[in-house]
C-alpha cells in the first residue's frame, strides 16, 4: 500500500487521504496514517510545487554546475556535499558516476551574472573543489515529470503519405 501511496503523491502532492483511499481501495484513516507514518520516517521529504517561472514577470536563471572533487580520505564526497547544499542557491545536489564531474547541482538565480558570481565566490574557492563547469538552461520543455507548456492543438504525429 506505501507504494501506491508514494506513486500517487508522487504524481499529486494535492491528493487528500480520502481520494487516495478511493483509489487504492482502502481506508481513509489507514491511508492517512501511512502517510504520517512515511513523513516521520522521512520516506516523504516534503510537498513540492513546481511553477513555470517563465509564465510570470520574474525573472529566473537556472543552470546545471558540473564540480570536481578531490576526495577527503575517509568523508569521500559526503563533507563537502553537505556543505555545498547548506547555500540557498543551490536547490539539488547529485553525486554522479561516470561523468568528468563528481558533482552536479542545480542552482536558481535571478540573472547569468548573479549565477556565474556565486560559483566563482563561493564553489570555486572550496578547498576540495578542482573544477567547476556551468551549463545555463536555455529552455525547460519537462521539470520534474511535468511536460512545460503543452498547450498543442495540433496533431504532432508524423503524416505518412501513400
Amino acid at each position: 500500500m506505501r507504494k501506491q501511496i508514494l506513486d500517487l503523491l508522487e504524481g499529486n502532492s494535492k491528493l487528500t487521504p480520502a481520494e487516495i483511499a478511493a483509489m487504492i481501495g482502502a481506508d481513509e484513516q489507514e491511508v492517512a496514517n501511512e502517510i504520517k507514518s512515511m513523513e516521520e520516517e522521512k520516506i516523504i521529504c516534503g510537498y513540492h510545487t513546481l511553477v513555470d517561472w517563465e509564465k510570470m514577470d520574474k525573472d529566473t536563471v537556472s543552470a546545471l554546475i558540473g564540480v570536481k572533487i578531490s576526495p577527503v580520505r575517509g568523508e569521500g564526497f559526503d563533507r563537502i556535499s553537505k556543505r555545498i547544499s547548506r547555500f540557498d542557491e543551490v536547490k539539488s545536489v547529485y553525486l554522479m558516476s561516470g561523468a568528468s564531474n563528481d558533482l552536479i547541482l542545480t542552482i536558481e538565480g535571478e540573472s547569468l551574472k548573479e549565477i556565474s558570481k556565486f560559483v566563482y565566490e563561493k564553489i570555486a574557492p572550496m578547498d576540495t573543489v578542482v573544477s567547476t563547469a556551468t551549463f545555463f538552461v536555455l529552455k525547460k520543455y519537462k521539470d520534474n515529470n511535468v511536460i512545460l507548456d503543452d498547450d498543442r492543438e495540433e496533431d504532432e504525429r508524423i503524416q505518412i503519405m501513400p
